[in-house]
């Protein structure tokens, strides 16, 4: 299934996943000609979204490599479509592709401020940082009309309880009347995710995701509203990527940014294809190469799925762009305080009873 055909979509596959014995959908060829479709063009490929009613919106783990072991997902599946998404192959749970499905075929949870209420408010709960962001993007353009992610900021808020934010989306400076208030309490932290600052590497890596220069003026306006804000260089992808490095720091710096971090891509199960593929059409000239430095940094694989090695990538690369991205932020003050959320502030969210004080 060719981009060409499927503009400002990621994948250029809609494979589904052999993992759990789904089969390959298979076109009909009755109704194909030689370019793949009778009249000579695909149909609209639209986005759909199904209400999802789970029981619990707090997702545990217990993963000794990232720093929190909570998080709140409002959405399954992201229209931004970034090919290298780690979170792609989520959908096979739902029989459906990690590909364009993914991104196109999409999940909304309505309820999650109130299970989320429900959950703050059951004896013993234990605060900590509630990651946002973590699976698929918050700020997503479906949440300009269904707004969950603001409906749990605004219990969040209430509740005087830890969040941490990842988005790729300049949406996030809509709730900085939420944010801004936390952020003086020290209960929350912004990272934006910005991988190039190309507009044609943008718009080709992450199609759907607003503009480089969008994010970094969100960057700007958060730290002006006395936001914690850091930039996540991540993925960097080798010989598409990686050479924007220092200049992203630099910019980030200039926005404001408190501090930055970065991961080399990550290829997990069906994201591999998936990338193979979108690399194949878009960087036939250098995908070979791309391929062969991804390996080198995941032990001769596609992907290594190991704890911690998974996140730093191994051998001369990996260590060469952990050295390049600590020079640059010593160089502009990057990184010098660790940000720590507070957990004593939190108050369980209004029962029956009243609180007394």
């Amino acid at each position: 299934m060719d981009s060409s055909l499927r503009p400002a979509r990621g994948a250029t596959l809609n494979r589904e996943s052999a993992r759990f014995n789904l089969p390959e959908r298979v076109a009909d060829g009755d109704w194909l000609d030689e370019r793949g479709w009778i009249d000579g063009e695909p149909p609209p490929l639209r986005t759909s979204v199904t209400v999802e009613k789970p029981k619990t919106i707090i997702t545990r783990n217990a993963s000794p490599d990232v720093p929190f072991d909570r998080s709140i997902n409002a959405y399954r599946g992201c229209e931004h479509g970034c090919i290298y998404c780690f979170a792609r192959p989520s959908h096979a749970y739902h029989d459906l592709s990690p590909g364009l499905d993914f991104e196109t075929k999409l999940f909304a949870k309505p309820d999650a401020a109130v299970l989320l209420r429900a959950e703050l408010m059951k004896p013993g709960y234990s605060p900590r940082p509630i990651a946002m962001g973590t699976n698929t993007d918050p700020y997503q353009p479906i949440e300009g009309k269904w707004r969950i992610t603001r409906s749990v900021l605004e219990v969040l808020s209430e509740c005087r309880h830890p969040a941490s934010i990842t988005t790729k989306s300049d949406r996030v400076t809509r709730d900085i009347d939420l944010l801004g208030p936390m952020a003086a309490q020290g209960l929350t932290a912004v990272a934006l995710s910005i991988t190039s600052l190309d507009p044609k590497v943008a718009r080709t890596v992450e199609p759907r995701a607003p503009h480089p220069e969008k994010r970094l003026a969100a960057v700007r306006k958060l730290a002006e509203a006395g936001i914690p804000v850091f930039v996540s260089i991540s993925p960097v992808i080798p010989a598409i990527t990686d050479h924007e490095m220092e200049h992203l720091i630099e910019r980030a710096a200039d926005a404001g940014a408190r501090g930055a971090f970065f991961l080399p891509v990550r290829l997990p199960h069906e994201v591999a294809p998936l990338f193979r593929a979108w690399l194949d059409e878009h960087f036939p000239d250098r995908a070979d190469k791309v391929m062969s430095i991804i390996q080198s940094i995941r032990g001769g694989r596609d992907n290594d799925p190991n704890f911690f090695s998974r996140m730093q990538g191994q051998g001369p690369w990996a260590d060469l762009l952990r050295t390049r991205f600590h020079r640059m932020c010593k160089k502009l003050g990057l990184n010098d305080a660790r940000m720590d959320l507070r957990t004593d502030l939190f108050r369980p969210p209004d029962g029956a009873q009243l609180r007394l004080l």
